[in-house]
This record gives C-alpha cells, structure tokens and sequence, in this order.
C-alpha cells in the first residue's frame, strides 16, 4: 500500500472544492494529460471522469469511477485502464486552520495488482509527494485569492 500525506494551508472545504472538480484533475494528478468530468453529478458515487495520458505520440484513454464519497471527508476511486485498476483513496482531515491530506493508492485488478511489490510502492509515493504538492499549490492559490475557480487565474502552474 503507497501512502502519502500533505498539509495544506488552506481549510478542508478549500481542498475539496478542489478534489470535487473533476476538471482539475489534469492540473495536478501526476501523469494526465488531461480530464473530462463525464457526469454532472461528479465526484457522487457511481459518476465517471475520463482522463488521457500521453508519452511521447503515444496517448491513452482510461476512466474514474468515484466508488466513496463523503464531502469534505473522504473521496475513493478507481483508476481503470488497460493495465486494470487501482484504488486511489483520499482523506481530508482538519489539522487547526489548515487540512491534512492523505492519498492511498494500491493496485485492484490486472497486471499491476499481481505485480504489486515494495518497488512499485516507491514508485507511487514519488508520484504521490508530486500530486500533493500540486493539489496544495492550487488550493492554496484558490484560498489566497478568495476562492477563485473555475478561471484557473489563482492557481499556480510550475513544476511539482
């Protein structure tokens, strides 16, 4: 299991209005080209968000199936690709002002999942300290500029 934590100077309801934009996903989930909120109703349990990944003239289409939702609390999906799938589950705690947060993500079926081992594991914290650190940027940049959203205007953009 490949945990990672994060804390961000901002309130839970902050992180969350981000965490429930399917949108943004592409903004700081480490890897996606890009992300398509295929349900209005995201992040509700049972809606869909489509997501590309590309490498070099290669790109590649998988979904995300939200299969827990607790606003403000928790968010647990499932990355499905050709590979199979992984559950990626978040945790949003208050920690004084500010908000602790706390990504798990394991292999579920697949190639992935029976070759689950200590090696992948580092591999996921790395991509996990990364995706963190751009979630917190964002979130904090919404926060220090009163909630702007959708615009992306408040959101820093830089490398992880």
């Amino acid at each position: 299991m490949a945990q990672w934590h994060r804390l961000v100077h901002a309130a839970p309801q902050d992180v969350w209005s981000v965490l429930s934009d399917g949108r943004s996903y592409s903004r700081w989930v480490v890897g996606a080209h890009d992300s398509v909120q295929k349900d209005p109703e995201w992040p509700a349990e049972g809606s869909e968000l489509a997501y590309s990944l590309k490498a070099g003239p290669w790109t590649y289409r998988g979904r995300t199936v939200s299969r827990l939702c607790e606003p403000v609390r928790r968010l647990e999906l499932e990355a499905m690709s050709g590979l199979g799938s992984a559950r990626i589950a978040f945790r949003v705690e208050p920690w004084g002002d500010e908000t602790l947060v706390v990504v798990d993500e394991h292999p579920l079926r697949g190639p992935a999942a029976r070759w689950h081992n200590a090696v992948l594991d580092a591999f996921l914290r790395l991509r996990h300290r990364g995706m963190l650190a751009r979630l917190g940027r964002i979130v904090e940049g919404r926060a220090a500029e009163g909630g702007a959203v959708a615009s992306g205007k408040a959101e820093h953009r830089g490398p992880a």
